[in-house]
This record gives C-alpha cells, sequence and structure tokens, in this order.
C-alpha cells in the first residue's frame, strides 16, 4: 500500500474511533493525514470509498490476529478460552473505545449499505471461525452453541465499553465455559 494512502487509512481508523464515522469530514481526514486533496481523492475518490476501505483493512487485521490467536493454541477449547482472554485484555486496555464494527453499524442503519454488508460479513466470518472449532470439539449443536457465543462475544464489547468491562469479561468467560460444558464426555 502506498505510504500516503496508509497514512490516510492510519488517520481514518484513529478519527473514526474516536469521533465516528459520519462527524469526520475529507478536510479533518486530509489535515490529519498530512496529505493533499489530490491525493486523498486519488487514493479513495470519496469519503464512501475510504470508509469501505477502512472498515475492509480494519476486518482483514483482526481477522489475522484471530486466526494466529486460534492456530496458537493446542486445541479447540484452548482457542476458544484464548478468544476470551483476548476480549478481557481488549476490555481493560486503555485505548479500547469499543468495537469499530459495532460502532459502525449504528451509523449505517440501512441493511444495503454496502458499510453494513462488510461488518455484517466480518460478524459472518468470526462465527464461522467460531462454529469450527465447536465442530472440531464435537459440540452436539455447534451452529447454535456459536450463535450463542457470538451474542456474547458482541455483547461484551458493548456493555464493556458503555458499561462494565469486569462484568462484560466475566459474562463473556461464563457464556464459553457453559458451551463447553454441553461437550460430550469423550470431548
Amino acid at each position: 500500500m502506498p505510504p500516503a494512502k496508509l497514512r490516510i487509512i492510519e488517520a481514518a481508523t484513529e478519527l473514526f474511533s474516536n469521533d465516528g464515522i459520519r462527524a469526520v469530514g475529507v478536510d479533518r481526514l486530509i489535515q490529519h493525514s498530512s496529505v493533499t486533496k489530490a491525493t486523498f481523492y486519488k487514493h479513495f475518490g470519496s469519503k464512501e470509498r475510504l470508509i469501505r476501505d477502512y472498515l475492509t483493512i480494519a476486518s482483514e487485521r483482526e481477522l489475522a490476529q484471530l486466526d494466529q490467536l486460534i492456530h496458537a493454541q493446542d486445541s479447540p477449547q484452548a482457542s476458544l478460552r484464548a478468544i476470551v482472554e483476548a476480549v478481557h485484555s481488549a476490555l481493560h486496555d486503555e485505548k479500547f473505545h469499543g468495537s469499530l464494527f459495532i460502532k459502525a453499524a449504528a451509523e449505517f442503519p440501512d441493511q444495503r449499505d454496502a458499510a453494513r454488508a462488510i461488518i455484517a460479513e466480518h460478524h459472518e466470518a468470526i462465527a464461522s471461525r467460531i462454529t469450527d472449532l465447536l465442530n472440531r470439539v464435537g459440540h452436539p449443536l455447534a451452529g447454535e452453541a456459536a450463535d450463542q457465543l457470538m451474542v456474547a462475544y458482541v455483547g461484551a464489547l458493548s456493555w464493556g465499553h458503555v458499561g462494565d468491562p469486569i462484568g462484560a469479561s466475566v459474562a463473556f468467560r461464563r457464556t464459553v465455559e457453559r458451551v463447553l460444558a454441553e461437550l460430550p464426555l469423550a470431548a
């Protein structure tokens, strides 16, 4: 990625995370990323294109981190517990400003919006990975259990940001442990 384009993406990541996507204008993005207006439009053409690229790149980064976390563990159960620890760490990080995907979904309520499609694909990709882990451990209702974990995951990221990070973290951990307790004894 060209350095100027990367600077714009990084500026968007910081500003959108702190202030919201709709609240940040193109002029502010240009100033914050130290590029010219011509450079901004050369790389993105519009703020809408920047938003799509921002969400796509954020999704790719987050999914790559999730994959690395999963593959670093010695079992699917350990991978699920590592996800719990990652959520716990995120909720207790002073730089955590909530899930950018949840916040973006709130700013784009129309399900037909391109941003919403990227957000939905992102969450579906996480759900797919969780379903795969549950299938690998022989969970009798892996898809249903993955839905429970996704609700708990998204809920923990939301409640941990606007409410109680400790309570959100504990609730997510308990949900994962309940789902793992549903495994057949041989698992």
